[in-house]
C-alpha cells in the first residue's frame, strides 16, 4: 500500500497534526493473572507492595553448592568454545539438528507425559500448544538450528575502529557474553533455541524451563549435550538445573560472577520478579499486550486482513494483538465485517460502548482490565477512538512496550505513529505477527527485549554478544 500525503484532518474532522508530548504509563503491581507456570518465589511475594522491604528467600546449602558447580561447569565450558573456528560451531549446531530428528520419538514420549499433567492441572489451551511438540515442530526447531549454521559469527565482528593520531590502532570487536541464564516457562522450543543462539554466539547456556516441561527439556538437554560431545565440545555447555526447582531458580538469580546476564522469557510475573530479584544483569523480555490501529484513512479489506492475522495467525504468542482501535471515521464501515470475521474465527470480543452499537455479533462489556490483558487466547479487546491522538494516548497508556501496528494510507499518520510511540517494534500496514527474530532475519531469537540497554526488540546472535577494546601499540606509553 502506498502511503499518501499528509493532510491537515483525518476524515472524522479531528486533527492529526499536533503532536502529543508526553504520555503516562500506569504504576501497576504483578498480578498473577495468566501465569503459565508456578513463579518461581511465592505468590504472596510476587504481589507484596514493592514499597515494603524484600522478604529474606531461604534455600539450602546443598542447592547453592550445586547451582554453582553447573555455573563454573559452564564458564570452563564457554571458555573451551571461546577457542571454537566458526566452522567448529556450525558443526556442532548441525549435529544437535540432527541429533533432534534422530531423538524425536524419546522427546516426544517424554513431552506427551508434560503434556498429561498440563491437562490434568487445567492449563490453557493456549500454553498447552506452546507445551506440545511432533514430529513437525521438531523439525521446524531443527531447521532453526541449521538456520543458525548458516548466519554469519557475531564474534569477532568489528563494530568499528580508528587509528588515532598518535598511530595507536583502536577496533571494537564483538565477544561473547560468557554464561547465559534463562528462565523461562513450559516452551520446550526455548531450549533449543537458547542452546542454539548460546553457542553460535560463543556462549554456554544454563537453563530453568520450568516444572510444565521438565520431562521434554531434561531429554532435550540430554539430546543436546551428547551432540555436543560427539563435535569434541563440552557437554555443560547447556546445561539444566530443572531439577532443583524455585529454589535453583533463586540460587540461578544470585550466581552474580559466574553468570554473566540473565533472561526471563515467561508471563508477567515471572519476569518482573526475576527483574527485581536477580543480582545478575537482567536483559527484560516483556509481555505483549499489543496494539492494532485503523485509521481513518486505510485500504478496509488490507486492514481486515491484518487485524485477523495479528489475533489469530497464532494465540499463545507475544506478538499476538490483543487490542484493536478503530478511528470513528471508518468505525461504521470497518468494524461490522471486522467483528463478525473475529467472531467466526472463534474470537471473543470485548467490546467498548461505541463498539458494541455496531456489532452484528456476540460481545463481552470491555472494562480498563481489558486494555490492560495479554490474553493469550482467542480474546481481543476493541475500542473506537475520536481521532489518532486518542489512539496514541491510548496505546502510550496501556502498551507493554513490544509491538503496535497501524494500517493507514495517511503518511503523516504513519510518521507519527511510528515517532511518538515508545515500543520495541512499530510497524505500518503489517502484521505484530512478524516482530520475531526468525522473520526479520535474525534466525531464532531467545526472547524479545522491551527494555533499552542492553538490547532492545528480537534478541539474535548479535544480542548474545557484548564487545572487547583491542588497541594496538607500537610501544606507546602515555605521558
Amino acid at each position: 500500500m502506498v502511503l499518501t500525503g499528509p493532510k491537515v484532518r483525518t476524515e472524522a474532522g479531528g486533527l492529526d497534526g499536533v503532536a502529543r508530548r508526553t504520555y503516562r504509563r500506569p504504576v501497576t503491581r504483578p498480578t498473577l493473572e495468566g501465569m503459565t507456570d508456578t513463579p518461581v518465589l511465592d505468590p504472596a511475594h510476587l504481589v507484596a507492595d514493592p514499597s515494603e522491604p524484600t522478604p529474606p528467600v531461604t534455600t539450602d546449602v546443598d542447592t547453592r553448592d550445586a547451582v554453582e558447580a553447573i555455573a563454573r561447569d559452564a564458564k570452563a565450558a564457554s571458555r573451551v568454545l571461546a577457542t571454537a573456528t566458526r566452522a567448529a560451531k556450525d558443526a556442532a549446531l548441525e549435529a544437535m539438528a540432527h541429533a533432534l530428528v534422530a531423538e524425536a520419538p524419546r522427546i516426544i514420549e517424554a513431552n506427551g507425559a508434560d503434556l498429561e499433567r498440563g491437562k490434568a492441572a487445567g492449563m490453557k489451551d493456549s500454553l498447552l500448544d506452546r507445551l506440545a511438540l511432533d514430529e513437525d515442530r521438531i523439525g521446524a526447531i531443527a531447521d532453526a538450528l541449521r538456520e543458525l549454521a548458516a548466519l554469519p559469527d557475531p564474534v569477532g565482528e568489528v563494530v568499528r575502529g580508528s587509528t588515532l593520531p598518535n598511530g595507536l590502532v583502536l577496533r571494537q570487536v564483538r565477544v561473547p557474553m560468557g554464561v547465559v541464564g534463562m528462565i523461562y516457562e513450559a516452551r520446550p522450543n526455548v531450549t533449543v533455541d537458547a542452546a542454539g543462539l548460546a553457542l553460535k554466539s560463543g556462549n554456554a547456556v544454563v537453563l530453568r524451563g520450568g516444572s510444565a516441561a521438565a520431562s521434554s527439556n531434561q531429554v532435550i538437554v540430554d539430546v543436546l549435550g551428547a551432540a555436543l560431545e560427539a563435535q569434541g565440545l563440552p557437554a555443560a555447555l547447556v546445561q539444566s538445573i530443572d531439577r532443583y526447582g524455585r529454589t535453583g531458580a533463586v540460587e540461578l538469580m544470585r550466581a552474580r560472577g559466574l553468570v554473566d546476564v540473565l533472561v526471563p522469557r515467561g508471563g508477567a510475573d515471572l519476569i518482573q520478579t526475576v527483574v527485581r530479584e536477580s543480582l545478575v544483569p537482567v536483559i527484560e523480555t516483556g509481555v505483549g499486550n499489543c496494539h492494532v490501529y485503523v485509521d481513518a484513512q486505510v485500504d478496509i479489506e488490507q486492514a481486515l486482513a491484518i487485524v485477523l492475522n495479528s489475533k489469530t495467525q497464532r494465540t499463545g504468542v507475544c506478538n499476538a494483538a490483543e487490542t484493536l482501535l478503530v478511528h470513528e471515521g471508518v468505525a461504521q464501515q470497518f468494524l461490522p465485517a471486522a467483528l463478525s470475521a473475529l467472531h467466526e474465527a472463534g474470537v471473543v470480543i470485548h467490546a467498548d460502548e461505541a463498539t458494541a452499537a455496531l456489532a452484528q455479533v456476540p460481545v463481552v462489556e470491555a472494562t480498563e482490565e481489558d486494555w490492560a490483558t495479554e490474553y493469550l487466547s482467542l480474546d481481543i479487546a476493541v475500542r473506537v477512538v475520536p481521532d489518532l491522538d486518542s489512539a496514541l494516548e491510548h496505546i502510550s497508556t496501556w502498551s507493554s512496550g513490544h509491538t503496535e501496528a497501524i494500517c493507514t494510507t495517511d503518511l503523516r499518520a504513519a510518521e507519527r505513529f511510528t515517532r511518538e510511540l515508545d515500543s520495541a517494534a512499530l510497524i505500518v500496514n503489517a502484521s505484530t505477527r512478524f516482530t520475531d527474530g526468525g522473520q526479520f532475519g535474525l534466525g531464532a531469537e531467545i526472547g524479545i527485549s522491551t527494555q533499552k540497554l542492553h538490547a532492545r526488540g528480537p534478541m539474535g546472535l548479535g544480542e548474545l554478544t557484548t564487545t572487547s577494546w583491542v588497541v594496538t601499540g607500537d610501544g606507546h606509553l602515555r605521558e
